[in-house]
């Protein structure tokens, strides 16, 4: 039997690396919204059954009007405020789970995060890492490192070289069981201070995991099509992308 899927999707950054007073997110991609790419995937995903949209607290009502009722996206069931960094966004969507404020609890399932700014999320890429995180309860969409990648020192010399058949780039949808992922989120607002103060830096969810379970995170290899938007140049390249698919 299906566990429920749950998907957390993030549209709470800025536009500040894309030199725009529009946050990014809602910047159009050949005439609609960046955003819009993903939560479609989601809606018409077999795997998802609902989702908690991230983000930023102003924008709550013009994502409601414009983005869940303009596009009629039914299986968003909750739209939530994001937070400074990424990890404070994606322990609010988790919160939201874990007091069961959603119609559906999500007590035993899985919680699928990803980046509203990936707008190439495929239906393959869904369905691998739900099969994978039904193995091995932690899963991150990935794909093999194509350069070589230097390690520096504090002088900005080459400290180390690591073998590039061992480096992966990290993507997402990053995969978890629900309460895995809802306790180590827990244990990391509980430490925040604590870590800050060692200089331990948290990027992603899958570092979460790491971090604070002995759960081992499996890499499912995904698409170098799944980038993610961030600069001028990815948007240039995600609509490229978007014409060889026309």
């Amino acid at each position: 039997m299906k566990k429920r899927c749950t998907a957390v999707v993030l549209a709470a950054g800025s536009g500040k690396r894309m030199k725009s007073h529009v946050v990014k997110q809602f910047m159009e991609l050949d005439g609609k919204p960046l955003i819009w790419y993903a939560l479609r995937a989601v809606e018409d995903s077999e795997i998802i059954d609902d989702c908690i949209l991230v983000t930023g607290e102003e924008d709550i009502p013009y994502v409601h009007r414009e983005i869940v009722e303009k596009y009629d996206f039914r299986k968003i069931d909750t739209v939530t405020a994001g937070g400074a960094e990424r990890c404070f966004s994606v322990a609010n969507a988790l919160r939201v789970i874990a007091r069961e404020q959603m119609r559906v609890a999500n007590r035993d399932g899985y919680v699928f995060i990803h980046d509203g700014a990936r707008p190439f999320l495929t239906r393959e890429i869904l369905w691998d890492t739900y099969c994978a995180v039904e193995k091995y309860h932690a899963c991150v969409a990935a794909v093999p490192s194509k350069d070589t990648v230097k390690i520096a020192d504090e002088n900005g010399f080459v400290a180390a070289t690591p073998a590039r058949e061992l480096l992966w780039s990290i993507q997402t949808p990053q995969v978890f069981d629900t309460k895995l992922i809802v306790k180590a989120y827990e244990m990391l607002l509980e430490r925040w201070d604590s870590l800050r103060e060692q200089g331990i830096a948290v990027t992603d969810d899958a570092g979460v995991v790491e971090l604070f379970t002995d759960t081992k995170v499996k890499l499912v290899p995904a698409s170098y099509g799944n980038i993610k938007i961030t600069t001028p140049e990815d948007l240039a390249v995600a609509e490229s992308l978007l014409a060889e698919k026309v």
